[in-house]
């Protein structure tokens, strides 16, 4: 107990200066309220620890009590009395400090899963411009750390301030109804024991700080080499032994201030065993002085011997206590940041239900600047000092257009012109500013994020796969879907072939991001994702941009498909993909400046006659046919 005291005395002395400073009153009031459906739980641990409290101080008061008895030869039964309530005490202590320890752990266990689901909950809800700017580390340090830190306040904080303040007040108790001079003296000797945690504490903390930025650097490092495109970047730079010699020279610093904390850790216990040794030598002297001298009998010098040691642990603890609670409250401040980021997109309270059959697709007057970063983001999550809260420049200019349900409508024009911005809308990854984006009448903002989700599918030019099973990244879009039916959008993504011929099938893993997939591989997986979500509506955002021929003439027969009797809002990239379009709208710095279909903007001579020439003259310098 002892030991385990002097290490939480050190561990305090060790948080950063950081934790010093004031936490607002509404973070007090946040985490009591957050407590609240735990009260009962927390009564129980504060009930548990005065017990246990009261058991640790009753111990040495019996083991006095039979040091006298057996000095002054009294009878057998006494003695052995005392002593079967020593082992009794000792029974219902182990007892109560193992129900103290599981009142704890739910308290801190259940508190994480809440926290955790919280934060995971609200981080979906954000919208794809917060991903854009924040660090994925920065945001997965706050689902982890944080929230591990924000456990502390009612673990370790809560259980050392009332266990400490309970065994602190019966021991001082206890210990001056026996003798107030000897408690006098011991507690003058008491910075000699605080002296050593503080100062050996604060050279260890800085040796932790260094030692956890070189961790994280190394954490780093490693994510990013060892993802598929990271490793393969270092190979085709020659760079491995230069990265084998950045991260040796961290590894090795690590392993230096491994071996001076550990050093400054045992001259810490070396030091505190040495006052404790003082002490102890304290009331062995003045305390056998008294005894013989008649005035303290020999039980009571064994009992202020054995209560010394449950002393400076506590007045040691209470003594930086403040930094353990504030530590453990701005880790919830960080957790609570995040938590107060409002969603710029949001479900209506009364969503409209969208009429079946065929879907239009509609946008009116449609206007859109990007979000300012003090919107959307915390300068923590982005790792700077100052978010900007300029807000970006309009991109979308009182834009309108329409599509019948089951035509095909394609976007073209140079990169920036903000084609994939508008396509954007229309799933409600952005909101516009002004005007409305509408699906049979209906703006999208009055239908339900699963209303919207079954209506409208959506293949970007870099789909994504999860590091998983084929089966299980196209059940992604409908999890209680057949193997049949997932073999049915895979023979429509022309993709079955493939999958039937790999070992493992359906039960195949695809690996981080699908890199163990061809492109052409990929994006017709993703379409047969898609097709499986059976979508009324279905945006193409560059699908084949960055596809070979043969890959590229796969993945248009597998579209072909997936737009037959759908209404589709196609970007392209190459304009020989979109020929056959229903209508044909060039989008130049966020305007749409041509209609038509492709023959007809070819004769009129303007920006799309422009666009195709200046590919065709692209292919024929290349020689590609």
């Amino acid at each position: 107990m002892a030991d385990f005291q002097m290490w939480s005395a050190l561990q305090s002395a060790m948080q950063d200066d950081g934790a010093r400073r004031r936490v607002d009153r509404r973070t007090w009031r946040r985490v009591a309220a957050f407590a609240r459906p735990h009260r009962r739980t927390i009564a129980a641990f504060g009930g548990l620890a005065t017990v246990a409290a009261m058991l640790g101080v009753l111990a040495p008061v019996l083991a006095g009590r039979a040091v006298d008895a057996i000095v002054d030869a009294r009878a057998a039964g006494a003695v052995i009395g005392i002593a079967a309530l020593l082992a009794v005490v000792a029974v219902v202590g182990a007892g109560v400090g193992l129900l103290e320890r599981l009142a704890s752990s739910r308290l801190g266990e259940r508190l994480i899963l809440d926290l955790r689901r919280q934060v995971f909950e609200h981080v979906q809800s954000m919208p794809v411009a917060f991903f854009t700017r924040t660090r994925t580390g920065a945001l997965v340090s706050r689902l982890n750390n944080d929230v591990i830190g924000a456990q502390g306040a009612f673990t370790s904080a809560l259980a050392g301030v009332v266990t400490n303040v309970i065994t602190l007040a019966l021991t001082l108790a206890v210990m001056f109804s026996l003798s107030w001079p000897i408690t006098t003296l011991a507690l003058v000797l008491l910075p000699l024991f605080v002296i050593p945690a503080r100062r050996i504490g604060a050279r260890v903390g800085a040796l932790e700080r260094e030692a956890s930025g070189h961790n994280a650097a190394m954490t780093s490092q490693m994510t990013e080499r060892f993802s598929a495109p990271g490793a393969t970047l270092v190979k085709l730079f020659g760079r491995p032994s230069t990265e084998a010699a950045e991260f040796g020279a961290r590894a090795e610093r690590v392993s230096d201030i491994g071996v001076r904390t550990a050093m400054a850790m045992e001259t810490f216990f070396r030091s505190l065993t040495l006052v404790s040794g003082l002490a102890q030598a304290v009331v062995y002297g003045l305390g056998g002085y008294l005894a013989v001298r008649g005035r303290l009998d020999p039980g009571t010098i064994v009992t202020m011997a054995l209560l010394l040691n449950q002393l400076y642990g506590p007045l040691t603890a209470l003594g930086t206590a403040r930094l353990d609670v504030v530590t453990a409250l701005v880790s919830f401040e960080r957790v609570f940041e995040v938590l107060d980021i409002r969603p710029l997109i949001e479900e209506p309270a009364h969503p409209v239900d969208l009429p079946p059959g065929p879907v239009s697709l509609e946008l009116a007057g449609v206007r859109f600047a990007y979000p300012a970063a003090d919107r959307v983001s915390l300068a923590s999550l982005e790792e700077v000092a100052v978010l900007d809260e300029r807000a970006g420049a309009e991109v979308l200019h009182d834009v309108s257009l329409c599509i019948e349900p089951g035509r095909t409508v394609a976007l073209v024009g140079s990169s920036g012109a903000g084609k994939s911005t508008l396509a954007a809308l229309v799933p409600r990854l952005y909101d516009a500013d002004a005007g409305s984006v509408r699906l049979s009448g209906v703006d999208v903002r009055d239908l339900s994020f699963d209303t919207l989700r079954a209506t409208v599918g959506v293949v970007t030019q870099d789909g994504h796969l999860f590091h998983d099973t084929v089966a299980a990244n196209l059940r992604y879009a409908r999890p209680g879907a057949s193997d049949a039916e997932l073999w049915e959008v895979l023979e429509q993504a022309r993709l079955a072939p493939l999958v039937r011929s790999l070992a493992d099938g359906l039960d195949t893993v695809v690996g981080e991001r699908g890199y163990r997939l061809s492109g052409g591989e990929r994006q017709r997986l993703t379409i047969a994702r898609m097709l499986l979500a059976r979508p009324r509506v279905v945006i193409l955002d560059e699908a084949t941009a960055h596809l070979d021929a043969q890959s590229e003439a796969a993945v248009q027969q597998a579209l072909a498909v997936a737009l037959d009797g759908r209404t589709a809002l196609v970007i392209a990239h190459r304009l020989s993909t979109i020929r056959a379009a229903d209508e044909i709208l060039v989008v130049d710095d966020g305007r749409i400046v041509e209609r038509g279909r492709h023959d007809d903007l070819l004769a009129r001579g303007g920006r799309y006659a422009e666009l195709y020439r200046t590919q065709l003259d692209a292919v024929a310098a290349v020689g590609v046919v």
